[in-house]
């Protein structure tokens, strides 16, 4: 028996949407798509929501709508998936990193500022594991300096701050619909701004350039193919409608895993910060101060070799090579964030696993540790 690291979360109603599309002859830019799109703008409370072909994809036309390109900066974080820092290069403009908070591995407001410059046009911060701790002092920061926050939500669906939804703090946001997020569509991502002219430009820009009231053969700019398919907006819309459901069902398991092992010294186990309500995205441990990435490393092995799927989330961006070359990055530029990625542990997340597979999972991790 294998322990997946995630499996997606899919139900008969979830098919038969599917098939359902499958059945008509709107497979794409038919009426689910803006169904979709409506029920999801409904559920953050924004104005406008456009659903694109990945989370990835959303972030670099947040980017090109508005405005940034050759020469600008925006500011994110090292420890994140790789693609908040290469949609801001793949708009032609430089990933700015500053250094992470120990505790709730989001970028560090307090480091923010010492790294705006003229060149600065945003602010890119990302909701890690869907921990939206500290978002409303990178607004204030942003505020003060007339940025636009680009709000990376990709793993934050149903987080909030202070009652207040991730996905609502930026100028824009953006979601992802990975297999391994908490709802899926199995590729793609959803851009949230309550700014009409904003999402009109994202629209046109996802479909080729074209126009709004344009033909198809009309295209008014620059554009690209990042468009969803309405098969995968109907998984979606289902999917959506379960939210309340598939939030429970993580939170259960988090808190199986937080039983088990949070009285163990040797790790460091994820909580809920203060007035923050988690969606759970995955659960990461951490290793304690003075375990190495050599035996973190050992521990990922023999944890496969029991077929427990795990994971290393995140390696340092900056130190990707091509990152690493292209700008001139090395060991040591933000060391809380290579401390933290030497020492993580990301363990099986997802809404089939059971109590019995959290023991086996706790009790092998603590058998690795003890060696």
């Amino acid at each position: 028996m294998c322990i997946y690291l995630s499996r997606p979360d899919v139900t008969d109603r979830e098919i038969e949407a599917v098939c359902s599309v499958l059945r008509s002859p709107d497979l794409s830019l038919g009426p689910k798509l803006g169904q979709f799109e409506r029920a999801f703008a409904d559920y953050i409370g924004t104005k406008r929501a456009v659903a694109v072909n990945s989370g990835t994809s959303g972030l670099f036309l947040c980017l090109s709508a508005l405005g940034i390109g050759p020469g600008d900066e925006v500011i994110t974080t090292p420890f994140t998936f790789v693609a908040s820092a290469t949609s801001i290069m793949m708009a032609g403009a430089r990933p700015v990193f500053v250094d992470i908070d120990p505790v709730s591995l989001n970028i560090d407001p307090a480091k923010i500022e010492s790294k705006i410059t003229e060149k600065t046009k945003a602010i890119l911060p990302v909701e890690v594991f869907g921990n939206p701790a500290g978002f409303d002092i990178i607004c204030k920061i942003a505020g003060k300096h007339n940025l636009p926050v680009i709000e990376d939500s990709c793993e934050a669906l149903g987080s909030a701050l202070k009652e207040k939804k991730a996905g609502t703090f930026g100028r824009t946001s953006v979601f992802g619909f990975y297999p391994n997020k908490q709802i899926t569509t199995g590729e793609g991502g959803m851009i949230l701004t309550d700014d009409d002219a904003l999402a009109d430009i994202c629209v046109s820009l996802r479909n080729q350039g074209r126009g709004k009231d344009a033909g198809w053969l009309a295209h008014e700019r620059l554009g690209y193919n990042y468009r969803i398919s309405d098969i995968n907006c109907a998984l979606g819309i289902v999917q959506l409608s379960r939210i309340d459901e598939i939030k429970a069902k993580r939170r259960q398991v988090a808190e199986w895993y937080r039983e088990m092992l949070a009285d163990d010294d040797r790790l460091i186990v994820p909580i809920e910060p203060a007035d923050c309500d988690l969606s759970w995205f995955v659960f990461v441990v951490r290793l304690a101060e003075g375990y190495t990435m050599e035996q973190r490393d050992r521990i990922l092995q023999q944890m496969k070799s029991r077929n427990i799927q795990v994971g290393n989330y995140f390696p340092p961006v900056h130190l990707m090579p091509f990152i690493a070359e292209k700008y001139g990055h090395k060991s040591g530029d933000f060391p809380i964030t290579e401390s933290a990625s030497e020492r993580t542990i990301a363990l099986p997340f997802h809404n089939h696993l059971t109590k019995d597979h959290i023991a086996t999972v706790s009790s092998t991790l603590k058998q690795f540790l003890a060696e």
